[in-house]
């Protein structure tokens, strides 16, 4: 059989790593072989010892929260971050994805504007917005996202817990996942409000204002929730070890919970906030180098299910409005374009980690629990989503190697990595082949539930 593409290289599974090929026919992987068989082939790259990876999968995005993004420049990142698929958030800048009409225009933007597959989160309206689950579910939406803690009333509002009961229960009947931005809100107000009536603006004041038992009493009342209503939960960007600790808890005791973290928890503490101020600002907030210890354990003990970017544009001019007071920049790092190398020299490199179990923490584990069909496995019959990566490349994040992101952005601008992506593949099509994005807005599909 003559296939349309075929790879050879380190093709990374689930138990193992071996140098084999990949044929293509068609968006699909039609087989996966060792060199023994030599596959034909109307084009062959060989990637020599460099791994062949199953695209990863980000399932935290917020493409529209700085309308200036929007799908195109977003989904451009994703292809130059290795990125073949994400999942982007429902609260867009004014008004929040809560309705179908909203949700199938964004979809459609999709079809036209992306150069990856994206699928959508959707979400609720503070009061009397349950009603609207179903339609969306109907209409694609993978999951929902809301809040226990208040950014704005109407785009990011905080959930009362009567109308997060309805939602779990309603959710739970139809198998969908429901997700929470979990910090509790009537604390995490209050602090701030005291940080500022004594002039408390320094960096650090964030972390002080967001303590660690903010998160974890707010997501252990979500726990107990899910435990008597049966939902499927999900708790988002878990910043601190003792969260895991209390959700492994509620996970014997047969609670349908994953939990994921994002990449600045792994990498930064609370010495960055002081040191970059709002260019490290994020909610919740990065913890202390000994909480930041014990998430590296966590996640060697199979405790964090995934690893998500919760990439958000900011201008420079945005951040900059918190250097004198911190409670005015905005919350949020840009990260599709650098959280993949970003964590591939963390993992792999530095932390023993093997190809394998980066692969199933960045590809599989999200593909899975959000039931993205045919995507997170290089397997037979799978789409032909692929992320190649030089183990062996040592490069510095800088204005001069990234493509998009401002790497003044960013608090890993001068750091130097090992481990460069060389090329994109989504649906047997290189999107990104090491320089510059290879397709057209539009080749990306919207990833219908």
């Amino acid at each position: 059989m003559k296939y349309e593409l075929v790879l050879k290289g380190k093709i990374v599974q689930e138990d193992k790593v071996f140098l084999g090929q990949i044929g293509i026919n068609n968006g699909k992987i039609m087989k996966v072989s060792s060199i023994k068989e030599e596959l034909l082939g109307k084009e062959k790259i060989d990637y020599g010892n460099n791994y062949i990876f199953p695209g990863f999968i980000d399932t935290h995005v917020h493409c529209f929260s700085n309308p200036e993004e929007g799908i195109t420049k977003t989904s451009k990142l994703a292809a130059v971050g290795g990125i073949t698929t994400f999942i982007d958030m429902p609260y867009d800048s004014p008004i929040p994805i809560t309705n179908v009409n909203r949700f199938e225009k964004k979809a459609n933007l999709v079809n036209k504007e992306s150069v990856i597959d994206i699928g959508l989160w959707g979400t609720i309206t503070k009061e009397n917005g349950t009603s609207n689950l179903k339609p969306l579910i109907k209409s694609g939406a993978i999951a929902f996202k809301m809040s226990t803690f208040e950014t704005d009333e109407k785009r990011f509002p905080q959930i009362p817990n009567y109308e997060i009961v309805k939602t779990m229960e309603i959710l739970a009947t139809t198998n969908t996942l429901v997700a929470f931005h979990s910090e509790d809100n009537d604390l995490v107000q209050s602090l701030i409000k005291k940080h500022l009536a004594e002039d408390k603006v320094y960096p650090l004041a964030h972390a002080e204002t967001h303590p660690a038992y903010t998160e974890v009493i707010s997501v252990l009342k979500l726990l107990e929730l899910a435990y008597w209503t049966k939902a499927k939960l999900h708790i988002v960007h878990v910043s601190h070890p003792r969260t895991l600790d209390i959700i492994n808890i509620f996970k014997k005791m047969g609670v349908d919970v994953t939990a994921e973290t994002c990449y600045p928890y792994l990498l930064l503490n609370t010495n960055d906030l002081d040191k970059y101020g709002p260019f490290a600002k994020m909610s919740p907030p990065v913890r202390s180098a000994d909480d930041v210890k014990r998430m590296w354990e966590h996640l060697k003990q199979g405790n964090i299910d995934f690893i998500t970017s919760d990439h958000v544009f900011w201008d420079k001019i945005d951040k900059e409005k918190g250097i004198n007071n911190i409670f005015e920049a905005p919350a949020g790092l840009p990260g599709l374009e650098v959280m993949i190398p970003l964590m591939f020299d963390a993992m792999v490199i530095n932390n023993n980690f093997t190809p394998s179990e980066f692969s199933k923490i960045m590809s599989t584990n999200p593909a899975n629990r959000f039931e993205i069909l045919n995507k997170g496995k290089i397997k037979e019959g799978y789409d032909a989503d692929f992320t190649i990566i030089d183990p062996n490349k040592k490069w510095e994040i800088s204005s001069n190697t990234l493509l998009f992101t401002n790497s003044k952005l960013l608090p890993f601008n001068r750091k130097n990595i090992k481990g460069k992506i060389k090329n994109t593949f989504v649906r047997g099509v290189s999107v990104f082949d090491g320089k510059k994005v290879n397709v057209q807005p539009g080749f990306g599909n919207f990833i219908h539930k």
